[in-house]
C-alpha cells in the first residue's frame, strides 16, 4: 500500500474498547499526541496531552508501570510518536488503531 507507514510493524495496534477497558482498569496511560489547538477542542478522558509537533518522550508522566499508549486523530501520529519513543529506548510499542475518530465510532466518550 502506498500510504502504509514505514516502520508500522512495530507498534501494536489496540482498538479502542481496548484502551477504555485498560484506562478503566488502571492498566494503561494514554498520551495524546494531538496539538493543543485540536485537543481543546474535543479530547480523550483521562489522557496527558504530548504534542507532536515538540514530542519528547522525557516529556511523558512517569507511567509508574502501566502500559503507555499513544493515541492522536486518526492513527498516524501515534505510531509515528511510538517509534520515537522506542528509537529514544522507551518500551513504549503501543497505539490507539484509528485515534480519537475510531474512539467515538465506537461510542466512547469525549471532553469538550
Amino acid at each position: 500500500m502506498a500510504d502504509e507507514m514505514p516502520r508500522a510493524d512495530e507498534v501494536t495496534n489496540l482498538t479502542p474498547e481496548q484502551v477504555a477497558q485498560g484506562l478503566k482498569e488502571g492498566r494503561m496511560l494514554l498520551v495524546d499526541v494531538r496539538e493543543l489547538n485540536e485537543t481543546s477542542v474535543e479530547s480523550y478522558p483521562d489522557a496527558v496531552v504530548v504534542p507532536l509537533s515538540s514530542f519528547d518522550p522525557t516529556d511523558i508522566p512517569d507511567p509508574q508501570g502501566k502500559q503507555v499508549v499513544f493515541a492522536c486523530r486518526s492513527g498516524r501520529r501515534s505510531i509515528t510518536a511510538s517509534i520515537v519513543a522506542q528509537d529514544a529506548g522507551y518500551p513504549y510499542k503501543a497505539h490507539l488503531a484509528g485515534g480519537i475518530l475510531g474512539w467515538k465510532a465506537a461510542g466512547l466518550p469525549t471532553k469538550i
